[in-house]
């Protein structure tokens, strides 16, 4: 998802002189072959977060478009108020991509997850919020970031995501995206893991139960015309990320479910409120923590058999 954000970055760089790609020292190759193409469009604050938040703020008044990019776990959580009140208070056009979604940075434990980001950055005013499942998916978040003017989060995997959508591929910001049209359970999914959950659907298709895998890429604001169609004809209701139950998408839905009096059940599969165990390679993470496909399969059979 890396080469996908800065592959996109670069040509909105060439095409807009006031893109301009803020890093706190990430380190990557992709930031040098940006900074090749465009050595005036590229700052590096090194390990300077909140510093860097409140400089894309200033140069957003002056009329560029920040990009303001490192790992999301210094993004979401040590330059929290910058963003609450430099820029979101402000509404002022600052871009802020948060690298290493859920568990991506798993050999690096609890201190480099980003599983609380979502809850923490969705109750600020102003702010839309973007997870991406795919490379093609960050290309458009990006795109559509772009276009919009105001503050916007996006949280991005690292891991070599498997891509499941075409090259011709656009996202509709109003909708989700339906992967798998089934009527017996409802799955929504949002962020990387996507490919674990596929897979787990997959496994429910062996065994005759048919699910409707819906993708949720924009998480503020959320679209919810599948989750009222599911609550309507009466399917449970499960969400799956790789971020803490409390305040994900989890919360999100089952929001949406109370506040409209729809009466359904939903059922979380995520981080269950608690910092995540284990350290290795992301895989090996997620299977200590219930979130590999196998897990995943399993608990989505209890639900439908439970039902």
């Amino acid at each position: 998802m890396n080469s996908a954000y800065i592959g996109k970055l670069m040509e909105l760089a060439e095409k807009d002189s006031n893109v301009i790609h803020l890093l706190a020292d990430s380190g990557t190759g992709y930031d040098e072959m940006f900074r090749r193409n465009f050595p005036h469009q590229i700052y590096n604050f090194g390990i300077a977060e909140e510093n860097m938040v409140a400089a894309a703020a200033g140069m957003a008044t002056a009329g560029k478009i920040p990009f303001v990019f490192t790992a999301g776990a210094f993004l979401a959580y040590r330059s929290m108020e910058f963003i609450r009140d430099d820029v979101c208070f402000q509404n002022l056009n600052v871009k802020i991509v948060g690298m290493g979604s859920g568990l991506s940075w798993s050999s690096l434990g609890p201190t480099h997850h980003t599983t609380e980001d979502l809850a923490v950055l969705r109750a600020i005013p102003n702010l839309m919020i973007l997870s991406p499942a795919t490379p093609k998916q960050v290309m458009e978040c990006v795109q559509l970031a772009y276009e919009h003017v105001g503050p916007v989060y996006i949280r991005i995997g690292m891991n070599h995501e498997k891509e499941f959508y075409p090259e011709d591929y656009r996202m509709q910001a109003t909708a989700n995206d339906t992967l798998m049209d089934g009527g017996d359970l409802a799955v929504f999914v949002t962020g990387s893991i996507l490919e674990e959950v596929h897979k787990a659907c997959e496994m429910l298709q062996a065994d005759g139960v048919q699910p409707k895998l819906v993708n949720v890429t924009s998480i503020k604001p959320f679209q919810p015309q599948e989750v009222v169609a599911a609550a309507q004809a009466g399917m449970p209701i499960v969400t799956v990320e790789e971020h803490n139950i409390h305040g994900g998408l989890a919360g999100v839905i089952a929001e949406e479910v109370a506040f409209a009096g729809m009466g359904a059940r939903v059922y979380p599969i995520g981080i269950e409120d608690v910092f995540a165990a284990g350290y290795g390679n992301q895989l090996m993470v997620r299977k200590a923590n219930g979130l590999d496909a196998e897990h995943i399969y399993r608990r989505m059979k209890e639900v439908r058999t439970n039902e």
